[in-house]
């Protein structure tokens, strides 16, 4: 019996944790947005409409093995303005005809204890890539839950905030004004609500 249970135990240590599932981003559901200073005295907003990734996950299992990768196209962005966006697209900002993909990919991501939450907490560290410069960045994940649609597709749920510095990209368009100040913030506010779906085997 004790041989037994030695070898079962061993087996299981042997199998490791239970594999993440992967979960593709679905685009109807899901937003990437920002927001920067506006003459000081305001903010402005945007977003981008085209982006895609896949997201590792095992709500079970250690977040050191989750894993998320996804690409943006940097000539989706819109501020509601098209003048303004053509200008965001330039060689002042994006420079998207040199560089038309924003990427991220984590590098590792460790759990947050907060026994006063009810939702699991994380911070994913990886590589943001924007206008051909990459640099570590660290995002502040909340994930939402996990549910099925009634087309019977398992859904995954999560809230990712950060902060980032457009000039650590080489973004450094800016006029001065003369009130003092600039006319655009060098801290944008990035939040990506994600919803991802499942793939199927």
């Amino acid at each position: 019996m004790r041989k037994t249970l030695a070898l079962t135990l061993a087996l299981g240590c042997l199998a490791g944790p239970l594999a993440a599932k992967t979960y593709e981003i679905d685009l109807a559901h899901s937003g990437v947005m920002f927001r920067v200073d506006h003459l000081v005295i305001s903010k402005v907003s945007g977003r981008f409409e085209k982006f895609s990734g896949v997201i590792e996950y095992d709500s079970a299992g250690d977040p050191k093995n989750w894993k998320a990768e996804a690409t943006i196209d940097a000539t989706s962005i819109n501020t509601n303005e098209p003048a303004r966006d053509k200008h965001l697209r330039s060689a002042d900002f994006l420079n998207v005809e040199k560089n038309p993909k924003i990427l991220f990919k984590t590098v590792k991501v460790v759990y947050v204890k907060d026994k006063k939450a009810k939702k699991q907490k994380a911070k994913a560290h990886g590589d943001l890539t924007i206008n051909g410069v990459s640099k570590p960045v660290i995002l502040d994940v909340q994930i939402g839950g996990l549910a099925k649609d009634p087309w019977g597709n398992e859904r995954l749920g999560l809230t990712a905030t950060t902060m980032i510095n457009r000039k650590d990209f080489g973004v450094t368009w800016n006029k001065a004004l003369e009130t003092g100040g600039l006319l655009v913030g060098e801290e944008i506010e990035v939040t990506l609500e994600i919803e991802g779906i499942a793939k199927k085997n």
